[in-house]
């Protein structure tokens, strides 16, 4: 399954970010990758952005072993440190991709086994978020707007009402997709590095040296981690849906950050 070609040519050291929507995964994947020494923490492989990133980078995005190689190869920083994003509602589906490739999967490798052949030492890093009512809320107001990522100049493109209805399947999804994340780690025996956004919000330089710390990448003497470049969504319009949405399905609390 490689063989030693297929070790010397990759990065010594593979990640993923393993995540669900609004899970606060931008805030924590945009830092690792401004440390310079994390990699660029992307959604590589949701197949809807792959043929943009294959046109960047010179490679055949119909070619998916070449395009997994090439993408481990030319987005590695200089410590050869490769990172990528993954979210629950499409991991199946990314498995099921490496396993058709035949390449990372001799017939009888399991999930593990099979990521691991294609990223090497491949290490779990889970981005959580406590207040799942918070979680679904963003998760509602950026299906509203198309606003996903507040950075640069994205603006929104439609208009956010509050409905209960749409909070609470994006609660649904938040939980049914956690579970995804549960299934998996107890099928491949892992305990990922867990990081909590709350956390992330409140120690945000020393959180990413503990991520740094778990992955054992060191950065140059003096170096320092610099401030978010992802910007919080959360504001006082999240505070009021709140509000209302537990008044309405008080069953649906969840523990408040901080």
């Amino acid at each position: 399954m490689g063989g030693l070609f297929h070790k010397l040519r990759h990065p010594r050291r593979c990640y993923v970010v393993c995540a669900i929507p609004r899970s606060g995964s931008n805030l924590l994947t945009d830092a690792l990758h401004a440390t310079r020494r994390a990699g660029r923490p992307k959604q590589f492989f949701l197949p809807k952005y792959e043929s943009s990133y294959a046109a960047a980078h010179g490679l055949d995005a119909f070619d998916f072993v070449g395009y997994v190689r090439g993408i481990v190869a030319k987005t590695a920083t200089s410590n050869e440190v490769f990172g990528f994003k993954l979210m629950g509602w499409y991991l199946l589906e990314f498995l099921r991709r490496l396993r058709k490739a035949r390449l990372f999967d001799d017939g009888h490798s399991s999930d593990l086994q099979v990521l691991r052949c294609a990223f090497p030492h491949l290490q779990f890093v889970q981005m959580l978020r406590r207040n799942k009512v918070q979680q679904a809320i963003s998760k509602a107001r950026a299906t509203q707007t198309g606003l996903w990522k507040v950075q640069g100049r994205n603006s929104a493109s439609g208009k956010a009402e509050f409905d209960p209805q749409v909070i609470a399947r994006c609660l649904e999804d938040t939980e049914r997709e956690e579970r995804i994340w549960s299934r998996f780690f107890d099928t491949i025996s892992i305990r990922p590095f867990q990081v909590e956004y709350e956390e992330l919000c409140q120690d945000y330089e020393g959180t990413i040296h503990s991520v740094l710390d778990f992955l054992r990448i060191s950065l140059p003497r003096g170096a320092r981690i610099g401030p978010p470049v992802t910007i919080r969504q959360a504001d006082e319009i999240s505070r009021m849906w709140e509000e209302r949405f537990l008044a309405e399905r008080p069953s649906a609390y969840s523990p408040a950050a901080g």
